[in-house]
C-alpha cells in the first residue's frame, strides 16, 4: 500500500504535466493537417479546372478536324461529280457522232472507258426504253417513269440532274442516278444518257487514321434526301442509312456535337463537321466518334484522378506523422528543458569531467568569462590539480592557450542556444593529458553544466579503423576507398592552382596467367612485390593505389606539362622488364599503362579514371608493355569492343555456335582413329567466323566458360545423335582452356553432359594445353584422375608452344601428345626440325603416350612424319574440318590417297 500510495502521486503529475503539455501545443500542431487540407483543395481545385479545360479544348479540335475533313470530303465529291459529268457528256458526245447509233455494248468490250460494279452508264430513247447499256441484260427496259427520266425529258434548259439513292432491282443495289438530255439536231427531247453510281463511290476516301473506327462520310441533298453514307467499314443502304434523320444546315459550313439516337441508328454520339458543295444543291458531311475521341483524354483523365487520389492520400499522411512527431519532438524539448533545469546528476566518481560554470559579464552584459563554481574529482584531474585548485577560478585561466579560445567560444555558445555537443582536438600543453574530449553544455537558468569526457583511445581506435579502411590489407597501398576520398579533394587544388595533374592506369601484363596456373597464393606474392617496384619506379610525392586485382592507379600531382606523367609511366614500364623471383620459379610479366590529364582528359575523378581506363585497354589490344596516353578515339575503339562481346553473348544464348569436326588418322593404317572437336561462329550477318576471330575475346572477358559449356554439351549431343542413327561411333577430343579446366565445377558439368545424354565416357576425349599444368601439379593429377576414372582420355594440346617440364609430364598421366603445328611444319625444312621432332616422339613413346602431329599440309611432311614413326597426323592435307552433316558415314575406314 506504501508503494502504491507513493508512486501515484508521481503518475498524476505526470499525466498533469502531458495534459497542460498538449494544451500549450495541440494548436500549432493542428497547423499541419490544416495545411495539408488546404494544399490538397487548392490541387483539386487546379485539377478539375485543368481537366475541364482539356475537355473543352479537346472537343474544340475534334470540332475543327470534323470541319476539315467535311471540307476535304466536299473537295473530292465536286470531283467526284465533274468525273460522272464529263463521262455523260463524253457519251453524248458519242452519240450525236453517230447519228444516235452508239452501241455502250461495244465500246465496254472495248474498256473505251471505265465501267465496274460503282458505275454502269445506259441511253434511253424519247419513249423512256433502254436503247444500250454497259450493263448486261436490260436492254428495252422501260424506265420512262423515273424522275431522271422525266426530269430531263421536261426540262427547258441542258442540266445535270443528280438524284437521290433508291434501290435499283436491275443492278440489285442502291444506286444514285445521274443524267443528261439527249436532243435531235432540231432540237427537240430524243433521250437521255443516264449514269447509275454505287452510293459507296462517294464514301471511298474513308480513312481510319483520320475517321476512326467509327467515324463517318456521308453526303445529303438540300431536298432532305440522303444520297451516300459509311460508318467506319458499313456502307449505308437506301433502307438503313447510318442516320436516323437527315440533319438540316442553316449554315453553308460549320460543325457541332450531334447526340447518339436522336440521331444516329448505331446510337453513337459524334462530332460532325458540314460543308456545302459549290455548285450542288448537297452537303458533304464528315463525322468523328466521340467515344474515340475521348479516349485519350478520359485515359489522362483517370489516371489525373488516381494520382490526384494518392497523393491527397500521401499528404494527408504525411500531415499526420508530421504532427506526431512535432508533438513528440516538443515533448523531448520540454523533458530536456526540465532535465537541464536539474542538471547535476554527475558524482566524484563519475570518468567524466564535470563542471558548474557561473558566466563573467561585463559592464554591457556581455560575457567575458566564466568561473567553476563546482567540479568532480575526475574533471580537476584534466587540468592537473585537486579540486580545491578548480573551484572558484576562470576557466580562461585552466585552459592553455591553443585550446582556449575554441572552448570560450563553445561555451558562449551554449549560453546563447541552450545546448551544444561536440569534440575538442588538444595540440598543446593539454595533449599531454588528452589528446581527444568530448564536450557537452547544457544551459541552465544562468548557469551552464558542462562534461569533458577523454575519448582518445576512441579515437585513435577509429583512426586506425579509418586507416584500416583505405588500405589494401595485401600490398599495404591506398584502396579504392581511399581514393574515391583523395581524388577529388587533389582536382580541386588542381582546379584552384590552374595546375595539371595525371592519373595512371596500370594493369599487369601476364599476371592472370600466373595467377590461374600457379594458384592465388603465387599471384598475391607476385602482387606485393609489384607494388614495391611501383612505389620506387614513381616520384617520392606521387600516390600509388590498388584499385583491385591486378589494377593499380598513380596519381601524379604537381605536373609542367604531360611530359612529366610519360617520364613517370616510361619508369614504371621500365622497372617491370626485370624479372620478378617468386617462391614457384621466375617469371616476367609487365605493364599496360593508360594516361589521363586534369583538365584536358576530364573535369572529375569518375571521368578521369574510365578515360585513363580506356587508354589502358588500347594499350592492351596494341601489343602491351607499353603507355598510352587517352584520346577521344579510344572511347570509340572501346565502344566497338563492347560491341563485339555483346554480339557474343548474344551468339551464346542465340545457340549460334557450331561445332566442325576433323579426324585424326592412324598415319600406318589410314584409318580414322578420332576426331577434334572446333568451334565455328555461324554469324547471321557475317558468315561463319573462325575461332581466331572471337575465342582470345571469350577467354579476356571469362565467356570462354560459357562456350567451352556448350561445346560440351553439343559435342555429347551430336555423339548420342549418332548413336541412334547407328552410325559408326568414335571418340571426339574437345579443347578446354586453362580457365576452364581449373575451374570448380568443370568435372560435374563434363559428368553432367554425359550423363544428361548418355553418352559412354570413353568416345569423350580432353584436349588441354601446356599452361594447364603450370598450376599445383596435384591439383591438376587429382583432376586428371577424377575424370580418367569415368573412362576420358586426356591429350595435351599445342606441345612445345607452352613451358611444361618432364617431371610434370612423368607425374600426369596423359594418353595422347599432339605437336603444335610449327614443329611438324620444320621436318620438312632442317634436320634440326626432324631431329627435334624425333626426341618429342621418343619422349611421348616412353611416358606411353601416342603423338599426334598437328597442322599437316603436304605429302612430304606426311612421308618423313612416317619415318619418324609418328602414331597420327591430323590437318588440312588429309582432311578439312566437317560440320556433322558432312561427316563420312562408316568409320573405320581409309582415308583419302594421301595414305597410298
Amino acid at each position: 500500500m506504501q508503494t502504491f500510495a507513493g508512486a501515484f502521486p508521481l503518475r498524476f503529475k505526470e499525466i498533469l504535466d502531458k495534459s497542460h503539455f498538449l494544451k500549450r501545443k495541440i494548436f500549432w500542431a493542428l497547423l499541419w493537417p490544416a495545411g495539408a487540407l488546404l494544399i490538397a483543395l487548392v490541387g483539386w481545385i487546379y485539377l478539375v479546372h485543368d481537366l475541364d479545360k482539356t475537355w473543352q479544348q479537346t472537343e474544340a479540335r475534334a470540332l475543327a478536324d470534323a470541319l476539315n475533313l467535311a471540307k476535304n470530303h466536299a473537295d473530292h465529291l465536286v470531283r467526284s461529280f465533274d468525273t460522272v459529268d464529263q463521262t455523260l457528256l463524253h457519251i453524248r458526245y458519242e452519240w450525236q457522232l453517230t447519228e444516235g447509233n452508239l452501241e455502250l455494248e461495244t465500246l465496254n468490250k472495248r474498256k473505251l472507258f471505265h465501267a465496274g460494279l460503282l458505275f454502269n452508264v445506259s441511253i434511253l430513247d424519247r419513249e423512256g426504253n433502254i436503247h444500250t447499256s454497259t450493263m448486261p441484260g436490260i436492254k428495252n427496259k422501260f424506265l420512262g417513269d423515273r424522275e431522271f427520266f422525266n426530269a430531263q425529258k421536261f426540262a427547258i434548259i441542258d442540266f445535270l440532274y443528280l438524284g437521290k439513292a433508291v434501290f435499283s432491282s436491275a443492278l440489285n443495289q442502291d444506286v444514285v442516278h445521274f443524267a443528261r438530255s439527249l436532243n435531235d439536231p432540231d432540237g427537240s427531247f430524243a433521250g437521255t444518257v443516264m449514269v447509275a453510281v454505287n452510293p459507296a463511290y462517294f464514301t471511298t476516301t474513308y480513312n481510319e487514321n483520320s475517321l476512326g473506327k467509327q467515324g463517318l462520310l456521308a453526303l445529303a441533298g438540300d431536298d432532305g434526301g440522303m444520297r451516300a453514307t459509311r460508318v467506319g467499314n458499313k456502307i449505308g443502304r437506301v433502307s438503313a442509312f447510318a442516320f436516323n434523320k437527315v440533319p438540316q444546315f442553316s449554315m453553308l459550313w460549320g460543325s457541332g456535337l450531334l447526340e447518339g439516337k436522336a440521331w444516329f441508328a448505331d446510337g453513337r454520339s459524334r462530332y460532325v463537321g458540314w460543308q456545302q458543295i459549290e455548285g450542288y444543291p448537297l452537303v458533304a458531311i464528315a463525322g468523328l466518334d466521340q467515344q474515340e475521341v475521348l479516349v485519350p483524354y478520359l485515359k489522362t483523365r483517370t489516371t489525373a484522378l488516381r494520382s490526384a487520389t494518392l497523393a491527397t492520400t500521401g499528404l494527408l499522411g504525411f500531415s499526420l506523422i508530421a504532427m506526431i512527431l512535432s508533438l513528440l519532438l516538443a515533448w523531448r524539448k520540454h523533458q530536456l528543458e526540465q532535465t537541464q533545469a536539474t542538471y547535476r546528476m554527475a558524482t566524484e566518481e563519475g570518468h567524466e569531467g564535470f563542471y558548474i560554470a557561473h558566466p563573467v559579464r561585463d559592464r554591457d552584459r556581455k560575457i567575458i568569462d566564466f568561473i567553476a563554481g563546482d567540479c568532480n574529482s575526475y574533471g580537476a584531474r584534466l587540468f592537473q590539480q585537486r579540486r580545491e585548485g578548480v573551484l572558484g577560478k576562470h576557466f580562461s585561466t585552466l585552459f592553455p592557450e591553443p585550446e582556449r579560445h575554441g572552448f570560450m567560444n563553445h561555451m558562449r555558445q551554449a549560453m546563447e542556444t541552450g545546448f551544444y555537443e561536440g569534440e575538442m582536438q588538444s595540440s598543446g600543453e593539454w595533449s599531454s593529458v588528452v589528446k581527444w574530449v568530448h564536450l557537452k553544455m547544457v544551459r541552465a537558468d544562468d548557469e551552464l553544466a558542462i562534461t569533458i569526457r577523454d575519448i582518445s583511445d576512441t579515437k585513435a581506435h577509429v583512426t586506425e579503423l579509418e586507416r584500416r579502411g583505405n588500405e589494401d590489407a595485401l600490398t599495404g597501398l591506398p584502396n579504392r576507398y581511399w581514393i574515391q576520398g583523395f581524388l577529388p579533394q587533389a582536382i580541386a587544388r588542381a582546379r584552384t592552382e590552374h595546375a595539371m595533374l595525371a592519373l595512371l592506369f596500370i594493369d599487369l601484363d601476364g599476371f592472370k596467367w600466373i595467377n590461374d596456373t600457379l594458384g592465388h597464393p603465387v599471384g598475391d606474392e607476385l602482387l606485393r612485390y609489384s607494388a614495391e617496384r611501383l612505389k620506387v619506379a614513381v616520384r617520392p610525392h606521387d600516390h600509388v593505389v590498388r584499385l583491385g586485382g591486378d589494377e593499380f592507379v598513380v596519381i601524379v600531382e604537381q605536373l609542367e606539362d604531360r611530359q612529366d606523367a610519360a617520364h613517370v609511366a616510361e619508369r614504371v614500364v621500365a622497372a617491370f622488364r626485370e624479372k620478378f623471383r617468386l617462391s614457384q620459379g621466375t617469371h616476367s610479366i609487365g605493364t599496360s599503362i593508360g594516361i589521363s590529364v586534369f583538365p584536358d582528359d576530364g573535369a572529375d575523378a569518375d571521368t578521369l579514371l574510365k578515360n585513363a581506363d580506356i587508354a589502358m585497354y588500347a594499350v592492351k589490344t596494341s601489343g602491351k608493355g607499353n603507355f598510352r596516353f587517352f584520346e577521344h578515339k579510344l572511347y570509340e575503339a572501346l565502344r566497338k569492343r563492347v560491341d563485339r562481346e555483346q554480339e557474343l553473348r548474344q551468339a551464346i544464348e542465340n545457340d549460334e555456335l557450331l561445332v566442325h569436326y576433323q579426324p585424326r588418322f592412324d598415319i600406318k593404317t589410314g584409318v580414322v582413329s578420332s576426331m577434334e572437336a572446333l568451334v565455328r561462329w555461324q554469324h547471321p550477318v557475317r558468315g561463319l567466323i573462325e575461332p581466331l576471330e572471337f575465342i582470345p575475346l571469350a577467354e579476356e572477358t571469362g565467356l570462354i566458360l560459357d562456350i567451352g559449356e556448350q561445346v560440351l554439351d553439343k559435342v555429347c549431343a551430336q555423339l548420342a545423335a549418332w548413336a541412334r542413327q547407328e552410325r559408326g561411333l568414335l571418340p571426339v577430343s574437345v579443347n578446354v582452356s586453362p580457365r576452364q579446366f581449373s575451374h570448380a565445377n568443370f568435372i560435374k558439368i563434363v559428368a553432367g553432359c554425359l550423363k544428361r545424354h548418355r553418352v559412354p565416357a570413353h568416345l569423350l576425349e580432353i584436349e588441354i594445353t601446356e599452361s594447364c599444368m603450370m598450376g599445383d601439379t596435384q591439383d591438376v593429377a587429382a583432376a586428371l584422375a577424377a575424370l580418367q576414372k569415368l573412362g576420358i582420355r586426356f591429350l595435351i594440346d599445342d606441345f612445345g608452344t607452352g613451358y611444361s617440364s618432364l617431371s610434370q609430364l612423368q607425374k600426369l598421366d596423359f594418353d595422347v601428345l599432339k605437336v603444335d603445328r610449327s614443329f611438324t611444319s620444320e621436318v620438312e625444312k632442317t634436320e634440326e626440325g626432324k631431329v627435334f621432332f624425333t626426341a618429342i616422339i621418343t619422349m611421348a613413346h616412353a611416358l606411353g603416350m601416342r603423338v599426334v602431329a598437328e597442322g599437316v599440309e603436304n605429302r612430304r611432311q606426311l612421308e618423313i612424319l612416317k619415318r619418324l614413326r609418328c602414331d597420327e597426323v591430323q590437318g588440312f592435307y588429309v582432311a578439312k574440318p566437317l560440320p556433322p552433316a558432312e561427316r563420312q558415314s562408316d568409320f573405320p575406314m581409309p582415308v583419302m590417297p594421301a595414305f597410298a
